[in-house]
């Protein structure tokens, strides 16, 4: 497989209307977008998922490229999968690609993953750490992990906007399943040094706009906001 023709077949299913619906999503105008919907590149990748040291030789000049580097990755089982985790977290640079990138092979192998969260979460990277974050939110919220969870929590650098909005969706998720615990969380934290005011706040929202939580549970949270 050579890149041009690589190139050409994602251009064959790209959408102009989409491309300027996402690139507006992605907020950010360094990244280049052909204009491929997610289940076409999917399945891009996984015809190619035996050739992902041919895809990571071509350039990230698009969106879509780097898009199915990371997804055909992410097919792989967990042994192969971890000899690549540090490139593609490394291409990751908005907040689609990380919150998409998320390989179903972590969930049979979460406790040998963590060592991988806590290198992307000390790297001074918003979307290394993104990417820390999010993993924590598709494979680890149960009990086992809260603590864990707390602790990355307060690691996060939330001055990253991006680090920021996936700390409040990875505690707001934690407060939906685990209500009761996380509400004395938060209670604590109104004066507490838990986790900044803006980001327990946004975790607040973002769980009282769940259908998970009842209306009584959603005004005791709305009193807790800082």
């Amino acid at each position: 497989m050579l890149y041009p023709q690589f190139l050409d077949e994602l251009k064959a299913s790209a959408d102009e209307k989409y491309r300027d619906f996402h690139k507006k999503l992605l907020k950010n105008d360094n990244v280049s977008v052909l204009g491929v919907r997610v289940p076409t590149l999917r399945s891009i990748a996984k015809k190619y998922k035996g050739e992902i040291e041919t895809l990571l030789t071509f350039p990230d000049e698009y969106y879509e490229v780097t898009f199915v580097k990371l997804s055909a990755v992410a097919l792989l089982p967990y042994e192969e999968f971890i000899k690549y985790s540090d490139r593609c977290v490394k291409l990751i640079d908005n907040w689609a690609t990380c919150d998409c990138f998320a390989p179903k092979c972590i969930a049979k192998h979460k406790d040998e993953f963590l060592p991988f969260i806590t290198g992307y979460l000390n790297e001074d990277k918003e979307f290394y750490q993104r990417f820390a974050l999010t993993t924590l939110l598709h494979y680890y919220v149960e009990e086992k992990y809260l603590q864990t969870i707390y602790d990355f929590l307060q690691e996060a650098d939330t001055d990253f906007y991006y680090v920021h909005m996936a700390a409040a969706w990875l505690l707001a998720e934690v407060i939906i399943k685990f209500y009761e615990e996380a509400a004395k969380l938060l209670t604590a934290n109104i004066e507490g040094d838990f986790i900044d005011g803006k980001t327990h706040n946004k975790a607040i929202q973002k769980a009282c706009e769940s259908y998970r939580l009842s209306a009584e549970q959603k005004t005791f949270l709305k009193g807790l906001k800082r």
